[in-house]
């Protein structure tokens, strides 16, 4: 099957009589011919032989192999007749990034090192990182079960955040129809004692600057200006949303074989949107998405007593701490798409829906919504948005920059000196860089690269880019 250059940084693949759906990635000639060295390719391929799917499906630019489809992966299913597929969302349900802007000027003289470190000590001691950590919020009232149903809304609530803070979650920070009812009693036990807690692999919070500035005007109204302090927290549903995909991987599996329905490998069990069993994942999937909204919302309240600890002000009054936006990486989300319900997979990837969208909220009517879009460990990071050019990846652009290197050969092959080359004045918190050798610059493909592709390619265009100044990271796994 030929991979044909249809237009600027677009490749597709066209549909056979095997194959559902035309495939178009989005990649410029390097990182296509990275995406050829795994099998990120093959398992879109995989998912364009699902019953139901719509064409084409899209790999994003940071496209790389994963289970299920691959991550920088989006499959969209008709919303009434179409399939469900768990391992299309993934594992780390709902992982996803926040950022909260600050009124914190950048000067080298008095933001030191020496400041930075406190930062991270008093961030760290509200924050347990690492896989397997339990929260430090264990006697605050709010139940799991309300956490399933209710996300972030009752996180704020019961008064860790302010109304504000929801109106920049997508999503409200509360997905409908999540229950516990659906989910296991092992997911039960797995999450009931990790809200506010980081996770290891590529989760990670950051402290940046507001590095350069691409559209003042769109900047200014998202609230970030050149030269304040920011801080990214990257992490999702935890154990929680793990167990849950685990789960339903098996009964999918189990239901598409009663339905008789095509399923080409397992990492791909799907069964009928409007099937028992895909209704009860639907269900489980929302109550994983809110886990991770609320955990991020707990998480956030957390760093902004650490900030008011070390500054001695207000975190918020005086600090400006105000939630950017926060986006899921990890979802199934119905959506409206050439005036037509669909039901949007997106496996390591972020919605961005562009101005005039809609389904946005007023406040982003205008504008689009802010896509944000984190590097690797001690690269840039951006915040995008949307154009109307981004219905053609079902209003997805890439969640990150995308591995390049497995994590085994990470380690294998870069050495300390290699590590700390690629940190340069970054400060981070491991004890010893192979903790998190892994997670090293140089185990990802180029964040502006990556950017550029869907930016050149017409479907994003840059608002803001934010430049690492100390990041914190869990040790082990995959997060």
């Amino acid at each position: 099957m030929p991979i044909e250059k249809i237009g600027v940084n677009r490749y597709l693949i066209r549909k056979t009589d095997r194959f559902l759906s035309d495939i178009l990635i989005f990649a410029d000639e390097k990182i296509l011919a990275n995406a050829q060295k795994d099998r990120s390719i093959q398992q879109l391929k995989d998912g364009a032989r699902l019953f139901g799917v719509i064409s084409p499906i899209v790999g994003m630019p940071d496209l790389h192999e994963g289970y299920g489809l691959p991550i920088g992966g989006v499959m969209a299913m008709d919303g009434k007749d179409g399939l469900v597929s768990a391992g299309s969302v993934g594992y780390d349900i709902n992982c996803g990034v926040r950022l909260l802007q600050t009124n914190i000027k950048y000067l080298p003289k008095k933001i030191d090192k020496k400041l930075l470190r406190s930062l991270m000590f008093a961030i760290e001691n509200r924050i347990p990182t690492g896989i397997g950590r339990v929260s430090q919020h264990q006697d605050i009232g709010i139940s799991l079960s309300e956490v399933a149903r209710e996300g972030a809304q009752v996180i704020v609530k019961k008064g860790f955040g302010y109304l504000k803070d929801l109106e920049n979650i997508e999503e409200h920070g509360k997905m409908p129809g999540g229950s516990l009812s659906t989910v296991s009693k092992r997911a039960i036990a797995r999450g009931e004692n990790q809200l506010a807690t980081l996770g290891g692999g590529n989760h990670f919070m950051e402290i940046q600057v507001v590095d350069e500035i691409y559209d003042e005007q769109l900047a200014k109204y998202f609230g970030l200006q050149k030269g304040n302090l920011a801080v990214m927290i990257h992490t999702g549903s935890r154990g929680f949303g793990h167990q849950i995909c685990k789960d339903y991987l098996s009964i999918l599996f189990s239901a598409a074989a009663r339905e008789k329905i095509y399923i080409p490998r397992r990492g791909m069990s799907a069964a009928s949107i409007q099937s028992p069993e895909g209704k009860d994942y639907l269900s489980a999937m929302a109550a994983a998405m809110n886990f991770a909204f609320a955990n991020r919302q707990l998480i956030t309240h957390d760093v902004r007593e650490a900030f008011g600890e070390v500054f001695k002000k207000d975190a918020r009054k005086v600090l400006g701490m105000e939630v950017v936006y926060d986006v899921a990486h990890n979802s199934a989300k119905f959506e409206i798409w050439r005036d037509k319900k669909i039901l949007v997979h997106r496996k390591g990837a972020t919605r961005a829906f562009p101005a005039g969208h809609p389904q946005l909220i007023d406040r982003y009517k205008g504008t689009g919504h802010p896509a944000i879009i984190p590097g690797s460990m001690g690269t840039a990071s951006y915040v995008v948005v949307g154009t109307p050019y981004a219905k053609e990846s079902y209003y997805s652009v890439n969640h990150g920059a995308g591995r390049r290197m497995s994590r085994g050969e990470a380690k294998r092959t870069i050495s300390r000196e290699d590590f700390e080359e690629s940190l340069g004045e970054v400060l981070y918190n491991a004890r010893d860089f192979r903790q998190v050798v892994d997670e090293a610059p140089g185990a990802y493909k180029d964040i502006n690269e990556v950017v550029d592709v869907l930016v050149d390619a017409g479907l994003t265009e840059k608002v803001a880019k934010l430049r690492p100044l100390a990041v914190i990271k869990g040790a082990g796994g995959e997060g």
